[in-house]
């Protein structure tokens, strides 16, 4: 079975989401849901879950529908961005502004909660639907940075690309 330092590490953290191919997915290891024991899944819940857009925000459809998970309503802390209210722009200079300010919004929680020092987002064009977030995440106390790059398509959500 192997030893129980490798044991703990192997079923320690959260459930791990992953992005590939533009798909997100949850796996199995030793039929048990793979874990991640980083900062991925947290990131990727944070970044491309979609958060209660704001009751001044414009919404991209006619729909009136604000999105949100149901806990939002009622606890201070909100989970995930609103990076979908971005899904029907024209990318240009104030797209990128804004999806940098929901990016940052959306991973302040890990500073405000000790897990970072501090994260940087920089956003970039990289296609006619494409943005590039480029997220470094600095750790406390001297551990070493996390730096992860995601694609957002306005047609595939989101890609992943390494860290």
């Amino acid at each position: 079975m192997g030893n129980s330092a490798s044991m703990n590490a192997l079923f320690s953290g959260d459930i791990r989401f992953h992005l590939e191919g533009g798909e997100g997915g949850m796996g199995l290891v030793q039929n048990d849901l793979a874990r991640d024991p980083g900062l991925e899944t947290a990131v990727l819940i944070s970044l491309f879950s979609d958060r209660r857009a704001d009751l001044e925000d414009a919404l991209p459809d006619s729909s009136k529908d604000l999105r949100g998970w149901w806990g939002d309503a009622t606890l201070e802390d909100k989970i995930g961005s609103r990076l979908w209210l971005l899904s029907r722009s024209k990318i240009e200079d104030a797209t990128n502004t804004d999806a940098e300010i929901y990016a940052k919004e959306a991973l302040a929680w890990m500073v405000e909660d000790g897990v970072a020092d501090s994260v940087a987002v920089a956003v970039s064009r990289t296609g006619t639907y494409t943005l590039s977030l480029d997220v470094v995440i600095t750790r406390p106390k001297g551990a070493r940075d996390i730096t992860f790059k995601y694609f957002f398509n306005w047609e595939s959500q989101a890609m992943r690309q390494g860290h």
